[in-house]
């Protein structure tokens, strides 16, 4: 059932309770640059914080049934392996009312035990509940720079290791997924944040292993070769920091359109960008104009786009829970507000489902301990404010 209404008759005492907070928070705060921090991220967070917001919903549909009348898809990542998903009931309940689209971990530290076999038995897994419950699937990420398995890190260290021999093990790692799933996949993300500023690189490549071995054509190369293994996935290019309004997420976004330019020029099959969306609670630094430019420019590229990692990041948010999921919440429904304007914007998957399995509880922990709460559901899987953030959006959504 939607969550009830915040109680006015605290307001009052809420506000009173804010103001000692702040004092007591400026008080511990001095003498220390990370208290001087929190303490901003902390007085931000309550500057926009509105107790009089109203986050009611008409009815309690879940989520994948809202997005159906808008041409929407709303999906999750599981965030969890397959033997603790197919334990847990409540958890694969709560996927099959509320999402229609389920995302699996194809790392290569999961699938390839080696450099000559595979192993897709978390995959399979995954891919036939998805099919068994009228769920879309969906894969990430094929080529990523990050944490590869200890065999291919020797190879990318080794001195005798040449470029053929990693562009063969790149070329077929692709063919051989994308394959094995052909027919059965919405969509990959093929290639997963490769646009990296701070390497200094005219071009915005970040200098992987897969540009120095490969070369500056691994992402042309990676969605040729995935379109040749099924022609009928939506292949995505995945990227990260393209929200904020601020000098160096400007400069990301410019990159990212640029690099988009470059690989349309080059007729390569590139279908949308996914845009990960890990979003800060505490930040302020919003600017909705900006963010719907850069969607629609996007989209005149002939692109679509997709929403792929969506959580909200509460760890410098107050304790109080009350305050903390209604600022969650707001930063849900303000962000998709936006984002769901473009029509462009095919699908909202979050980077999980329930606070009970969330990446944030050791990426991005609170400081006084408390348990996270970036995700639609409680860790007990019961809806929450910010899952009426989220239909509220889905509702008041544009037609596609």
């Amino acid at each position: 059932m939607p969550l009830q209404l915040f109680d006015m008759a605290k307001h009052q005492k809420l506000l009173k309770r804010r103001n000692f907070l702040i004092s007591l928070g400026a008080l511990a705060a001095i003498g220390s640059g990370i208290g001087w921090r929190r303490l901003k991220s902390y007085t931000q967070a309550l500057a926009v914080d509105n107790p009089m917001r109203n986050f009611h919903v008409a009815n309690d549909l879940p989520l994948r049934r809202r997005v159906t009348t808008k041409g929407l898809i709303y999906g999750a990542y599981t965030e969890t392996d397959h033997k603790v998903f197919s334990q847990n009931q409540t958890l694969q309940s709560s996927f099959v009312q509320e999402c229609g689209l389920l995302l699996g971990g194809f790392y290569w530290g999961i699938i390839r035990p080696n450099a000559t076999d595979f192993d897709f038995s978390q995959t399979d897994y995954f891919a036939n509940f998805a099919s068994e419950n009228g769920m879309l699937f969906r894969g990430h990420p094929l080529i990523w720079h990050d944490f590869p398995p200890d065999w291919l890190n020797e190879r990318f260290k080794s001195a005798k290791t040449t470029p053929r021999e990693i562009r063969d093990i790149f070329t077929t790692h692709i063919s051989t997924v994308v394959k094995r799933y052909a027919g059965r996949i919405h969509s990959w993300d093929v290639v997963n944040e490769v646009v990296h500023l701070d390497d200094g690189r005219r071009d915005g490549l970040r200098t992987s292993p897969w540009l120095k071995f490969v070369g500056p054509d691994y992402i042309e190369l990676a969605f040729k070769t995935a379109a040749s293994a099924d022609p009928n996935a939506l292949l995505v290019y995945n990227e990260n920091y393209l929200e904020y309004d601020t000098r160096e997420y400007d400069a990301k976004r410019d990159a990212v359109l640029k690099l988009l330019e470059h690989l349309k020029s080059k007729r390569t099959p590139v279908h949308a960008l996914g845009i990960q969306s890990h979003l800060l609670a505490h930040e302020t630094r919003f600017h909705p104009n900006k963010l719907r430019k850069f969607l629609a420019d996007v989209a005149n590229l002939g692109l679509k786009i997709m929403i792929t990692e969506l959580d909200v990041i509460d760890a410098e948010l107050p304790a109080d829970i009350k305050v903390r999921d209604r600022i969650v919440a707001s930063t849900y429904e303000d962000y998709l507000s936006v984002v769901l304007d473009e029509p462009a914007v095919i699908a909202v998957i979050t980077w999980g489902l329930s606070d009970k399995y969330t990446w944030l509880s050791e990426a991005a922990p609170r400081p006084d301990g408390r348990a996270v709460r970036p995700l639609p559901l409680d860790s007990n899987f019961e809806r929450k404010l910010a899952w009426n953030a989220i239909a509220r959006a889905f509702d008041n959504a544009p037609k596609r």
